[in-house]
């Protein structure tokens, strides 16, 4: 079993001052000694947050951070099941007026195929009116 950490806990870290390698020390002493991965879709999602920046400071730092992140972590890329069951959900979702984030889906769905534990910092979103929430939903 490993783990796959959602984006939100890696900005989370970030915005904390936290190094890549205060988050695996910190993930470590959770888990134990287990894989610890991320999404493809992570990376961009952090790029995405390098390109916001406000000045070409914080820029350089938020890149520098993010670079460490596939240096340290395994990086899961999507696959066609992957994107297949995501759409599956978020269809069902949608029928049922709910909107699920798209980006979150594709992290679940990584940790499913692979039979990892999700590593959020957002349990909360998580929760569907059915009382189950993505991780179960996504099995």
């Amino acid at each position: 079993m490993g783990l796959i950490l959602a984006t939100s806990v890696i900005v989370r870290a970030e915005r904390r001052g936290h190094s890549v390698a205060d988050i695996l020390t910190q993930v470590r002493e959770k888990y134990g000694e287990t894989e610890i991965g991320i999404s493809g879709v992570s990376v961009a999602e952090l790029t995405h947050g390098v390109e916001r920046s406000r000045n070409e400071a914080q820029r350089q730092r938020s890149q520098a951070f993010v670079d460490d992140v596939p240096a340290t972590f395994t990086v899961h890329p999507v696959t066609v099941e992957m994107a297949q069951r995501v759409g599956v959900i978020s269809a069902q979702a949608a029928e049922r007026r709910i909107t699920l984030p798209f980006e979150d889906l594709l992290i679940g769905a990584a940790a499913r195929q692979l039979g990892f534990e999700l590593g959020d910092t957002q349990r909360s979103r998580l929760r569907e009116d059915s009382g189950s929430d993505r991780e179960t939903a996504l099995k």
